[in-house]
């Protein structure tokens, strides 16, 4: 299949792409965005109803509450990684509001509804956002050889 006008990076000052089009776009990403915050929600309530329920008294011995310990810790990373991650959907869900979800905050290229599908909450065009990890490899890089 070809791409459509729209689907991919486009430089500053693209028009954008025919009302229709934008309009079942832009229901398509509420749709997603929606859709993976529902999910996270779910993911914290079972959080709160299943891994906190346990009483580490009740465990048998200490490679029990150990693990369960462990596997705590991790529930707990995970539900902030997500956290961080509803923010970013609350976000872009703001940023279709105001008509800036289609546009990169850096260079104000359209940002192409196919990199949107692969990540519906990044805020950079693919050549953007290879500048800040190429920016940020080299950072960690001189971090090392500082030694």
């Amino acid at each position: 299949m070809s791409d459509q006008i729209g689907d991919r990076r486009e430089e500053a000052g693209f028009e954008g792409v025919a009302q229709e089009v934008l309009d079942e776009k832009i229901r398509m990403f509420r749709e997603i965005l929606f859709e993976e915050r529902s999910k996270i929600f779910q993911n914290a309530q079972r959080t709160l109803t299943e891994d906190m329920t346990i009483d580490v008294n009740e465990l048998s011995d200490e490679v029990d509450r150990t693990a369960f310990e462990q596997n705590q810790a991790l529930a707990f990373r995970l539900r902030n990684r997500e956290r961080q991650l509803l923010n970013k959907i609350e976000d872009s869900i703001k940023r279709i509001e105001n008509g800036k979800y289609w546009w990169c905050d850096d260079c104000d290229a359209w940002i192409g509804f196919n990199r949107l599908k692969a990540r519906p909450v990044t805020t950079l065009c693919i050549v953007c956002k290879e500048k800040r990890e190429r920016k940020e490899r080299s950072s960690h890089h001189s971090k090392k050889t500082d030694y």
